[in-house]
């Protein structure tokens, strides 16, 4: 039987999502890769293990995370019986819906028909009487915000989800929804954005310092830009890597002698840190204290050992910071 570590809490640093009362582990465990059906379950398990012993209480999915559709949820939810379970009390769990589910007109965007189905399914995937955090995972064009909202609210009130947030929402968007949230009385806390070194979009559109002004946490996905971020692909591109193996995200074309040069560059500045480049990027996106979690994925125990280095990083110095941009503005 399983039994998590006894000090999995000095290995890890919490941080308060936004002006709510939950505090979310520093760096997160995404299951958007190596958790679908084309999957190793033992190496899953392992971590999801080794995630949880050290201090990653917060472990984040989605409908559609596979592939096949709804396979992440379902190995998960093996995982929870087998061994982590147990720790319910102690782990955040969170699941999104938003994107294409199943066929037909009510599977797929934000109608309060999809989105509450879509959690009733989500949660007997996944053995779950609730989970902590519900997620609209993209803003819908043509369903009114109003329906969105009210029908997140309406979930938590069912008890079906203790706190709501959102994804890939813009700073606008963000406005627009949090108003109505809060006329309501909901437990919106965060927004789920792409943010990374090579990636500024919540910088440009506003969103960090907003968040960061009234009270909204938010969460990071793709900080290593699906591995370039790690110098996995300066002496080219491995057989075993996503590029090779899944083409959905990461496009070969992409990887291209001008990006490679800039991350010789940051690997530089990692060395010159005593951090790997992924713990480096990783540093970098909490380095202002208004991130409050970051994302990772991982392939195997080892990477999470190696990204959560990134905890304990001494802080940047205004010329690091300064040639870090410098780099990634290059043309």
């Amino acid at each position: 039987m399983y039994v998590a570590d006894e000090k999995r809490y000095e290995r890890m640093r919490y941080t308060r999502c936004g002006n709510s009362g939950l505090l979310l582990p520093q760096v997160s465990l995404g299951l958007w890769h190596n958790f679908g059906s084309n999957g190793n379950y033992d190496n899953m398990l392992a971590m999801c293990q080794t995630a949880f012993d050290n201090g990653i209480t917060h472990f984040d999915l989605a409908n559609n995370y596979g592939p096949v559709y709804g396979a992440a949820e379902e190995n998960f939810g093996r995982i929870l019986q087998k061994s982590l379970g147990v720790y319910r009390d102690e782990l955040v769990i969170s699941t999104k819906a938003g994107y294409d589910m199943w066929p037909g007109p009510y599977g797929n965007w934000g109608s309060k028909k999809y989105l509450v189905a879509s959690l009733d399914q989500s949660l007997k995937r996944m053995g779950l009487d609730y989970v902590d955090i519900y997620y609209h995972h993209r803003p819908d064009p043509a369903t009114p915000l109003e329906e969105t909202v009210r029908a997140l609210d309406g979930i938590v009130r069912s008890g079906k989800a203790l706190y709501v947030g959102i994804s890939n929402y813009n700073k606008e968007q963000t406005i627009a929804a949090a108003e109505l949230f809060r006329m309501l009385g909901t437990p919106f806390i965060i927004n789920q954005r792409r943010y990374s070194i090579f990636d500024r979009s919540i910088e440009r559109d506003g969103l960090k310092d907003y968040a960061a002004a009234h009270g909204i946490g938010i969460i990071t996905f793709c900080p290593l830009e699906q591995g370039l971020l790690t110098g996995r692909y300066l002496n080219g591109i491995p057989q075993d890597s996503r590029v090779r193996t899944d083409g959905r995200f990461l496009k070969e074309k992409s990887i291209t002698e001008e990006t490679l040069e800039k991350v010789r560059s940051l690997q530089v500045i990692a060395e010159s840190r005593s951090q790997t480049l992924a713990q480096m990027a990783l540093s970098w996106i909490l380095r202002d204290g208004d991130i409050t979690s970051v994302l990772i994925g991982a392939s195997r125990p080892s990477q999470i050992l190696d990204n959560i280095g990134c905890i304990n990083a001494r802080p940047f110095t205004s010329g690091e910071r300064a040639a870090i941009d410098e780099i990634t503005a290059r043309p």
